[in-house]
């Protein structure tokens, strides 16, 4: 619709408005008493009294004395009939026939009954105004289709498109099946700080903002895991926040600069003890929002159920790029191996980040992308987990564990690092290597090594992107189809 004929409704509805104030109807009355959804209504018996349901009204056929119209509210929809004779003749020839549109929002009392053709419909005995609407819906056939008005105008994408709204449904459900969960087994929910002093709690470029009123620089919150591990150290068992965090890195369809993290932390777990804990959470959630382990993902099939299977960051590597990550014993020598391999990794990436960065980089080319799951990716080599506990045995490895799934990473966990002495010496190597360039390498954290120094008992923590999930359960190909209003640059 262009924007003069939009105009040109809005100033007919106008015009209505005007009417419906001098007939006495107040266009925007303050609440409606409802005794069903629209979908409850729907499953009345015929012959049903007193039925008061109300919603959004998307089509209408007016037919001499007798008209149809749907509604649709968050459950759905419902046809419903008006006669003249039931609510009365100047009603229906001054208002109903007149004044309402398309779009309006209406409250209906009436009767349930089954029409000739088999379709539940409330049979109006009163109809009122619970909403004028000053602009039309899109066209009723096309919904809205543009990738860039759905994000904008979140409203109409639900409105008109039921798949939207069933798409955030589901997260509704995941997010509140997840937190029952994690009640169940003796998680408290927190809250933490989003502006921060440092950075702190994973390897990334954050955002900066000015504190007036203590007039110094403060980062938002691109992790909430050293405040949690803070929790943990101060006597709480198990803590768990769903976060929203802030990175200021590069947008593709899997990545957003602002996002819902689920972090949790259990006191006196390992890393094994939380693949077991993840594995049971998420079979837990996805059956209970969606009714079933078997899914289609991304065109793979995948499947929850059963055991997960492991793989090592060396093994997967190896495998798909023949390169031996520990053979290379620094950055300089694993560059060496990727331009000898002739794998394409941007330039200015391969000369500024350090090696566990590099590594990380090296796997999300050649591995992940070719990766079903669901699979716990393990053995990760120490530069790349500055807060991982170092495994007893291979020190050069962390106790840590992704989760990839149709080759997203869903989830990253391990045993922390609870030793401040090694967290200290880590710290300065991520400090150094931020000096040198990388800009996702962590700054040196005093107050958090302070705790650390206070003893902090043994812990496993773990970090899912909601969206991220969201949208891998619900075939989605952007982050932004399962944000409600992603951030976009102001339209000119």
């Amino acid at each position: 619709m262009n924007t003069s004929s939009g105009n040109e409704q809005r100033d007919v509805r106008l015009s209505k408005l005007e009417r419906i104030r001098a007939a006495g109807i107040n266009p925007w009355p303050e609440r409606f008493v409802r005794t069903h959804t629209l979908a409850e209504a729907r499953a009345l018996p015929a012959g049903t009294a007193g039925v008061r349901v109300c919603g959004r009204l998307m089509t209408m056929r007016v037919m001499g004395k007798m008209s149809f119209a749907t509604l649709q509210d968050q459950s759905g929809r419902c046809q419903i009939s008006v006669q003249c004779e039931a609510v009365g003749e100047p009603f229906y020839k001054e208002v109903w026939k007149k004044l309402i549109d398309l779009g309006d929002f209406l409250g209906i009392e009436g009767e349930m009954v089954v029409t000739k053709t088999g379709e539940p419909t409330v049979a109006a005995k009163s109809v009122q105004f619970l909403g004028k609407a000053l602009r039309p819906l899109p066209e009723k056939w096309h919904g809205v289709q543009d990738q860039e008005t759905c994000h904008r105008q979140r409203y109409l994408d639900l409105t008109m498109n039921r798949e939207t709204m069933e798409r955030f449904l589901l997260r509704s459900r995941v997010v509140s099946s997840t937190r029952n969960f994690l009640d169940r087994h003796a998680f408290v929910e927190v809250e933490t700080p989003v502006l921060q002093t440092k950075a702190s709690g994973a390897a990334a470029k954050p955002f900066f903002s000015h504190h007036n009123s203590l007039d110094m620089q403060v980062t938002l919150r691109i992790a909430p895991e050293t405040w949690l591990k803070r929790l943990i150290a101060g006597g709480f068992d198990r803590v768990y926040e769903f976060a929203r965090c802030f990175r200021n890195e590069g947008m593709d369809p899997s990545h957003l600069q602002d996002f819902t993290m689920l972090e949790w932390y259990a006191s006196y777990w390992n890393y094994e003890d939380n693949m077991r804990f993840t594995q049971a959470l998420l079979q837990h959630v996805i059956q209970e929002s969606l009714g079933t382990l078997l899914l289609t993902l991304r065109g793979r099939a995948v499947d929850f159920s059963g055991e997960w299977p492991r793989v090592s960051f060396r093994e997967l590597i190896l495998k798909d790029c023949g390169i031996d990550i520990a053979e290379c014993k620094d950055a300089d020598a694993l560059r060496a191996a990727v331009r000898a391999k002739g794998i394409a990794l941007p330039e200015e990436e391969i000369r500024a980040l350090g090696f566990g960065n590099l590594v990380d980089q090296l796997y999300k080319k050649v591995s992940r992308p070719a990766l079903t799951g669901p699979v716990f990716l393990v053995a990760h080599p120490i530069e790349l987990s500055p807060l991982a506990r170092r495994n007893d045995v291979a020190g050069e490895l962390t106790d840590r564990f992704q989760l990839v799934v149709a080759g997203w990473e869903i989830v990253n966990a391990y045993s922390e690092l609870v030793d401040p002495l090694d967290q200290r010496q880590r710290l300065e190597e991520q400090a150094r290597l931020k000096t040198g360039g990388d800009d996702e390498a962590m700054e040196m954290d005093e107050e958090y090594l302070l705790c650390m120094e206070h003893g902090m008992p043994p812990i496993s923590g773990f970090g899912m992107g909601i969206d991220r999930l969201v949208c891998l359960l619900s075939n989605q190909d952007n982050l932004r189809d399962v944000v409600l209003f992603p951030l976009l640059k102001p339209q000119a």
